[in-house]
């Protein structure tokens, strides 16, 4: 992975860590760009997309046909999101260090122009009919409105603080910003670029995208893990769905029957049914997915993967991919001329159909084994849809360490079956950075919690999650008072500890030799003090939770 030059403001919205995933993912294509790519945009016809390469300031090219790398643009100034006006002939790349918007003329591949607007350009975004673009300033808390004609700033928008994403209604009337400062969501008014109202979503709304006819809005919250669905006719929130953790992006696909996130911490794309505002499955992608193209076909998504360098491009044919061997998947089929479904068969079974329209099939999986082709018949014909991956479910069985501080830190192994594949693992609501992956065994680092007691310990597969072991957060424990507090350097001397948070004592320390002890109660130990020359020394505590620390003397024995 190449170093970041410099922060990328998409992520900074959020502490999370980041973790590796280690497996490759099932991509149709794997296309090395430039260092730190954040946005991706596809031109209006789809031949073509363009991709924001943050760390070595360029634009890369990419041809959809080939999905090879056509041009290199330089584009300094911290290239971060982009956007493609509708007649494809240009297109805008935000500039976040030097505040200001590149214009591309999408003909010969080349920066024409800037235009300076706020500190921290971030999201742009460009009206319906080509004539305005939209740009938030984070480190400005505005957004400037452009004349694309006249490549001038016609208007300055005070929006919430700190706002990354903005989103153009398909009728051009209303532009959402995502403002990660105060995590509300301003309407403005296109007409009169004013305010005219703000919501409430979720925590830190990063990026809004619209359904194609404008009833819904989905704000994707990096900080809940989740989308909320927008009725755009009353600027309420009607759903929240929880996705994958950290969700840097998200986008609708053409049809408005689905909207996919880049869930950055684990690596991997979620799929929701926006008919019934559920996640119906996940798609692996490369290491720390931020940001997502739909083609306009709605069957392919290019995604960038910020710590490999790379945009995966990821066929929507058949998703998710695989599930378990039991079957119940419920995986969606997206083509063309699918109306009237008669049969769709995995391998040599027939899955049940749940929905069907002429451009997608949603069934249930069957019970299978193995690699199976999927078939789709109609009364036009039978054609065949990818292949679908059977694994079995996972399970766990232990865990090496299974209590420490609040605080985190230190690693514990999970072992079990049919890990392989894994892309996240959660002590409770909290992600633990993944260390290594086999098919019996996940090493992580334990998170910190927000507060002591039992979590449930989740890991997270393509195929399903797995759980049924408790970790338990520990308090650090503390010392009140030592009695007696003296002795002979002879020892012996029965030494009681009081405190609180001692029933996990696992050591005793006075100076540098451990001694015995009993531990009475939560708040009370007796401990036998060991031979010591005379002196003052200190007495360790310690527990799973910590450790802590009091005094003790040790005083020689009268003489003459």
């Amino acid at each position: 992975m190449t170093a970041l030059t410099r922060p990328d403001p998409l992520l900074a919205a959020v502490a999370l860590p980041r973790q590796r995933s280690t497996v490759l993912p099932p991509a149709d294509a794997t296309i090395p760009v430039g260092s730190s790519p954040l946005g991706v945009t596809l031109t209006p016809d789809g031949g073509r997309g363009y991709v924001a390469n943050r760390a070595s300031n360029t634009i890369s090219v990419i041809d959809t046909a080939t999905n090879t790398v056509t041009a290199t643009i330089a584009a300094a100034g911290g290239p971060t999101l982009l956007a493609v006006s509708p007649d494809g002939t240009r297109a805008y790349v935000t500039l976040f260090d030097d505040g200001a918007l590149g214009v591309i003329a999408t003909a010969t591949n080349t920066l024409t122009s800037t235009i300076a607007v706020g500190a921290g350009a971030l999201g742009v975004a460009v009206s319906p009919d080509g004539t305005r673009a939209y740009v938030t300033s984070q480190n400005a808390n505005n957004l400037s409105v452009i004349d694309t004609a006249a490549g001038t700033v016609i208007a300055t928008v005070n929006t919430g603080p700190v706002p990354i994403g903005v989103a153009v209604s398909p009728d051009g009337a209303r532009a959402y910003v995502g403002n990660v400062g105060d995590s509300s969501v301003s309407v403005i008014d296109t007409a009169t670029n004013t305010v005219t109202g703000s919501f409430t979503a979720g925590d830190v709304p990063v990026i809004i995208a619209f359904s194609p006819d404008g009833a819904r809005a989905y704000v994707c919250n990096a900080g809940g893990d989740s989308v909320s669905v927008i009725d755009t006719a009353t600027t309420t929130v009607i759903a929240t769905i929880g996705v994958g953790t950290m969700p840097r992006f998200v986008a609708v696909s053409p049809d408005g029957t689905a909207a996919y996130t880049a869930d950055y911490v684990d690596n991997s794309v979620s799929v929701i049914d926006t008919a019934t505002n559920t996640v119906t499955g996940t798609i692996a992608v490369g290491n720390g997915p931020v940001c997502i193209a739909v083609t306009p076909e709605g069957t392919r998504l290019y995604v960038t993967d910020n710590a490999d360098n790379a945009v995966s491009v990821i066929a929507l044919t058949l998703v998710p991919g695989q599930g378990l061997t039991g079957g119940g998947q419920v995986v969606t089929i997206r083509g063309h001329d699918l109306a009237g479904a008669t049969a769709v068969r995995f391998g040599d079974r027939l899955a049940t159909i749940l929905a069907n329209t002429a451009t997608s099939v949603t069934v249930r999986a069957p019970a299978g084994q193995g690699a199976v082709p999927v078939t789709v018949t109609t009364p036009g014909g039978t054609g065949s849809f990818g292949t679908f991956y059977y694994r079995p479910a996972p399970l766990l069985t232990g865990i090496t360490t299974e209590m420490g501080p609040v605080t985190g830190g230190g690693t514990a192994v999970i072992t079990g079956a049919n890990l392989a594949g894994t892309t996240s693992v959660r002590f409770g609501s909290r992600v633990a950075a993944i260390q290594s992956v086999t098919d019996t065994a996940v090493t992580v680092v334990v998170p910190g919690a927000p507060s002591s007691g039992p979590v449930s310990v989740t890991v997270i597969t393509p195929v399903g999650n797995a759980n049924g072991l408790i970790f338990s957060y520990l308090d650090a424990p503390s010392l009140t008072a030592v009695s007696p507090n003296t002795g002979p350097t002879s020892g012996g001397t029965e030494v009681t500890i009081t405190g609180a948070n001692l029933a996990t004592t696992q050591e005793v320390i006075f100076g540098n030799t451990s001694a015995a002890y009993v531990v009475i109660s939560d708040q009370r130990i007796s401990a036998a003090a060991p031979p010591h020359p005379a002196g003052g020394i200190t007495i360790t505590v310690s527990t799973p939770g910590g450790s802590s620390q009091s005094t003790y003397t040790y005083l020689d024995e009268p003489a003459i």
